[in-house]
């Protein structure tokens, strides 16, 4: 079995030097994945043991797919470049989502744990992940539609020595650089979050600024804040979304 999934990323590492059009040709007659029209795919390794990637997605290069079960880009998704997406049962990132460059999304395999283990990743639609940031989904990390991980360096942690615990983080929130948000915290809709805060809880604040360590709610949105959060992510971004 080792030996098989070598020879498969051998031949998915091939498969990745070719032109687009050739590249999903291959992926659609040597793996079965279920590629829509005009995708575009950079010098990129996709190993996933099933894979639907809708009309007009796009990934970039140097980006390194693997061990994932069931990858699903909705349309029009965007991957930049240098994004690691590994293990996990279900990758889901919806319509007209996008991940920027240099993030980590990582389920471990098989955990010592305690209690039964969820390992999703779902990006709503609309919704955008920055730059350089680490996501744990050993357990289910959800994030829902038009929100940003804006900034650098945050870190989304699911699990702890033993135990899991799932993530959520509401629609229209934004969150800001070099946050932690520890095993079964949540964010919630509509929603600010300050540098640097660390999130160990649930918060329901709908329509507040959250800062501080520990975070908390520590005032109502204005309605300049309320717009910001409100606009498109994406100028392209559809009106039903």
């Amino acid at each position: 079995m080792h030996r098989t999934a070598k020879l498969r990323l051998l031949l998915l590492a091939c498969i990745a030097l070719l032109p687009s059009f050739l590249k999903r040709l291959c992926y659609r007659l040597f793996f079965g994945y279920r590629i829509g029209r005009r995708v575009r795919i950079g010098l990129s390794i996709i190993d996933a043991r099933t894979c639907q990637i809708d009309d007009d997605s796009r990934i970039g290069h140097l980006n390194v797919i693997t061990g994932v079960a069931n990858l699903k880009l909705g349309d029009h998704v965007k991957i930049g470049h240098l994004n690691i997406i590994r293990g996990g049962e279900l990758v889901d990132l919806g319509r007209y989502s996008e991940l920027i460059r240099m993030n980590e999304i990582n389920s471990i395999p098989e955990p010592d744990v305690v209690n039964p283990v969820d390992p999703r990743f779902m990006l709503g639609n609309g919704s955008i992940v920055t730059t350089g940031h680490k996501i744990d989904f050993t357990d289910r990390v959800e994030i829902g539609r038009r929100t940003i991980i804006g900034g650098r360096n945050s870190s989304l942690w699911t699990h702890n020595r033993q135990r899991t615990q799932p993530i959520t983080i509401g629609e229209f929130a934004y969150v800001g650089s070099e946050i932690r948000m520890t095993p079964g915290s949540a964010l919630p809709p509509r929603c600010v979050v300050g540098i640097g805060a660390v999130v160990t809880r649930k918060i329901e604040a709908d329509g507040w600024m959250i800062a501080g360590v520990p975070a908390k709610p520590i005032r109502e949105l204005t309605a300049e804040d309320k717009f910001l959060i409100e606009r498109k992510t994406r100028p392209d971004l559809p009106d039903d979304i």
